[in-house]
């Protein structure tokens, strides 16, 4: 099955947590970037199989609207990214994702 990556962007922490939780918690998915785009807006981007990361950001989505003051910006689904996309950008699984990959 060809993998993907989704990505959210929230004002605020407790939007992207709340994004966050939602994600992995509603698909196979694993969470393999967290950060601060810019000023307080924060990123999640989660990893796994096409159908899975559509779920999952679908969750996530509608948790980051429903935290308190959580506005979600944008969101994008990148599905089969290029290796030299997921060399370059901080979407591959790391050290510190690994032991957490569902597939």
């Amino acid at each position: 099955m060809p993998m993907a990556v989704g990505v959210i962007e929230t004002l605020g922490f407790p939007a992207v947590l709340a994004a966050a939780d939602a994600m992995v918690k509603s698909a196979s998915v694993t969470l393999v970037y967290y950060g601060q785009a810019e000023s307080a807006r924060m990123l999640v981007a989660v990893r796994g199989h096409v159908s899975e990361v559509n779920r999952a950001v679908e969750a996530g989505i509608e948790a980051g609207e429903k935290a308190h003051g959580g506005q979600v910006i944008t969101y994008y689904i990148v599905p089969n990214p290029p290796e030299n996309v997921e060399t370059i950008l901080p979407i591959h699984f790391t050290e510190k994702s690994e032991p957490f990959r569902m597939f």
